[in-house]
This record gives structure tokens, sequence and C-alpha cells, in this order.
């Protein structure tokens, strides 16, 4: 059974950091596409930090110079380094996935529509 499944949300103060970690399961993440998306009540989903198969990276950018994505495909783990937080990043977390191959390279511009996979999202809070 394919799935993604984050964790590392929590509240926390303005200027803190968290680490976000998304774990696959039933599938390798060698060569997909990799993203961080959130949504925040009644706001739109909107693209965080993605990266693409050759391993260059998108952020949006007001988490530029704060938030950072990474992966370890060894462990089959997505990671999203966050710091400085404001409470304007407060929102539900959701790590997903596009298929690639040596033969695809996925390169994503972090709009959400290429990626196939999705978490079910964990909750971050910043308090002013």
């Amino acid at each position: 059974q394919v799935q993604l499944v984050e964790s590392g949300g929590a509240l926390t103060q303005s200027g803190g950091s968290l680490r976000l970690s998304c774990v696959a399961s039933g599938f390798s993440l060698n060569y997909y596409a990799v993203g961080w998306f959130r949504q925040a009540p009644g706001k739109g989903r909107e693209g965080v930090a993605c990266m693409s198969g050759d391993d260059s990276t998108y952020y949006k950018n007001s988490v530029k110079g704060r938030f950072t994505i990474s992966r370890d495909d060894a462990k089959g783990t997505v990671y999203l380094q966050m710091n400085s937080l404001k409470p304007e990043d407060s929102a539900v977390y959701y790590c997903a996935a596009a298929f690639g191959s040596p033969s695809i390279v996925v390169k994503t511009t972090c709009t959400g529509s290429e990626f196939e996979h999705w978490g079910r999202g964990t909750q971050v809070t910043v308090s002013s």
C-alpha cells in the first residue's frame, strides 16, 4: 500500500523552529519529485517547498531563507526544516510525491497538480 505519513507538527512560538518528516511506504522515493504544501483555514492549498527529480528546489517567496527541503532516499524520508517561524506559517502541512525514474526526471513548479501521492497532513501552529 502506497502511503506518505507526516510527523513533526506542533505548537510553537514565533521565531521558533520545527522539522517536519514524511515517511514513504509501499514504494521507493528514488527519482521521485517531492514537495511540502500547506493549507490554512479558509485558504487554498499552496506549495511551500518542492524538490524535483534532479534535486533542484523551489521555495515559496515568503519562506525563502527560513525553510529547507531535503530528502534521504535510503530512509524513504523527506524533511522540511522550518526556522524563524511566523504566525502566518500556521497551517496543516502535507507532503506529496510524484513518480519519477532514471529516464523520467520530474520537474516540479510546486503547483500540486503533478503530484499523485499525498499524506494526510500534520498541524503546525505558531503563536505570536
